[in-house]
């Protein structure tokens, strides 16, 4: 008999001391290292503290039946992974089985169980373990490979922004030329930056990672953040947009970042699958206490082969022919899962090829008495105060340019390079912000800005992380750290000077 690997352990549990010795012995023959239990606190404590790799388990217990304790094992996060092979001389029907399975074991048997087959089933269960183990780190991997890859992309895609809106700034009458050069910049910029996104995107749908920060949001404030997103790109295909909104306030319990990010997509997306000069229609009403928005465009339409799969993750139906492919196709199914997260549904329709196609989200809704699109009211003047401003980037292209946008906006500006640096800086400069780089060659930013958050005098400094680094965790770390703010590379002169704005005065 094939001899298991040394360092295996299984945790044999049964009441019976004739029966848990004798599997005990068969397991010990075939190379396993066996510890014993003969109870189900017991196992479950041993579980806990010995890890093993496989539990042999009875469902006839003196205290906490088989079905019980395999439950309790999965549903504890320290053993999850543990794998359960369930035995019974007493559950041997086919309901007994289900139950079993149901309840998280990974295989069962009825008992009497011959030797080579209780050893057989134990090597396919640990093969099937070991297996996933790999799947679980090589998924882990890849995660962090991505974050990495977007880190590495962002961080020159910050600079080559920046320095395009700079020109801008000096030369605010350029030639024809120059301008459709610098406008080519940018659209490509910011092309590439949301196809960083999508990447991670695709690693979020595929885990289920996608997290809401839900709260109030009104549907026109949405709808006008979605516009504003996706105006770019209908503007560049020339794209006649009609807007027609309800007369009332809509309100959505959800995540205003996420649900503006499903209009944007739609948006994106009709415009994209839709030849030069098209119509796009975006309607929002209240009905059956559901909120419905509609994006509806007179494009290229959809086959009712590629209707079945078209929020599929990677889906791309076809193109329109005066543009490549481009993308990575997880807009739609984007779209779906934060629908469904909201407790939502999304539709779509067509007539068939050449024929346009209607998108519709409908998502739970409250409609109140004030009027949907009322007037703000006049805008304040802006504000033309002059803020200290310190900038750190181990880049040092980036930080060069961020603090020449931030110069020509009227702020004082210092440079620094890495996290010492920094804090020196900040205790002699007493800047109003801090525009503070996640990766730093000496310390990280969240370790600068603890220390700063440390020093008397920079209390009322605003701290604001400029990083390539842009998942939910790593704002969530930078708030804990201490930041105010977080934004990801690469970020406009608009948004910086007003980022200063907003922060500077709030502190």
């Amino acid at each position: 008999m094939m001899k298991a690997p040394p360092e295996q352990l299984i945790l044999n549990v049964d009441d019976t001391d004739a029966a848990r010795y004798a599997k005990t012995r068969v397991l010990q023959y075939a190379g396993f290292r066996v510890i014993e239990a003969a109870s189900g606190s017991e196992a479950l404590e041993k579980a806990a503290q010995e890890r093993p790799d496989l539990v042999l388990l009875d469902t006839k217990l003196p205290d906490i039946n088989g079905f019980d304790v395999c439950r309790k094992l999965k549903e504890d996060p320290h053993t999850a992974m543990v794998l359960v092979l369930q035995t019974s001389a007493s559950y041997i029907g086919k309901p007994d089985k289900i139950r079993a399975l149901d309840t998280g074991a990974d295989n069962y048997l009825f008992e009497p169980i011959e030797p080579e087959e209780l050893v057989a089933n134990v090597r396919a269960l640990l093969r099937l373990g070991r297996v996933e183990r790999e799947l679980r780190e090589m998924d882990r991997r890849k995660d962090e490979f991505l974050a990495i890859l977007a880190h590495e992309l962002r961080n020159p895609l910050g600079p080559i922004r920046n320095a395009v809106e700079l020109l801008r700034q000096l030369d605010p009458s350029p030639s024809e030329l120059q301008e459709n050069a610098r406008q080519m910049i940018l659209r490509q910029t910011d092309h590439m930056v949301r196809l960083v996104d999508d990447l991670l995107d695709v690693s979020r749908i595929s885990q289920g990672k996608i997290t809401l920060k839900r709260g109030p949001v009104e549907l026109c404030a949405l709808v006008r953040a979605a516009i504003e997103t996706s105006q770019p790109n209908i503007r560049k295909r020339q794209h006649a947009l009609d807007v027609h909104l309800p007369e009332h306030e809509l309100w959505i319990d959800g995540d205003e970042v996420r649900l503006s990010q499903v209009i944007s997509n739609l948006l994106n997306n009709a415009a994209k699958f839709t030849p030069p000069g098209g119509q796009i229609t975006l309607s929002a009403s209240f009905a059956d206490g559901q909120a419905v928005v509609r994006v509806q465009d007179d494009g290229i339409g959809i086959s009712p082969a590629d209707m079945a799969n078209i929020f599929d993750l990677f889906s791309q139906a076809g193109h329109s022919p005066d543009r490549v492919q481009d993308g990575l196709g997880i807009g739609l199914s984007l779209v779906r899962t934060l629908v469904q997260l909201h407790g939502g549904t999304v539709s779509a329709e067509s007539e068939g090829p050449g024929k346009g196609s209607t998108f519709e989200v409908r998502l739970p809704a409250q409609e109140a008495d004030a009027p949907a699109c009322a007037s703000a009211g006049a805008a304040s003047a802006p504000d033309a105060k002059q803020y200290r401003i310190l900038v750190v980037d181990d880049s040092v292209d980036a930080a060069e340019i961020v603090g020449a946008l931030l110069e020509h906006a009227g702020h004082q500006v210092k440079l620094a390079h890495d996290g010492a640096g920094a804090i020196a800086a900040a205790l002699a400069m007493q800047p109003d912000v801090v525009f503070l780089d996640i990766g730093l060659p000496d310390m990280s930013g969240v370790a600068v800005a603890a220390a700063m958050r440390r020093e008397p005098s920079l209390q009322r400094t605003a701290l604001v992380a400029l990083t390539g680094y842009g998942q939910d965790k790593d704002r969530e770390e930078a708030r804990a750290a201490g930041f105010n703010h977080h934004l990801t590379k690469p970020v406009s002169l608009d948004v910086l000077d007003a980022t200063v704005r907003r922060f500077a005065v709030q502190i």
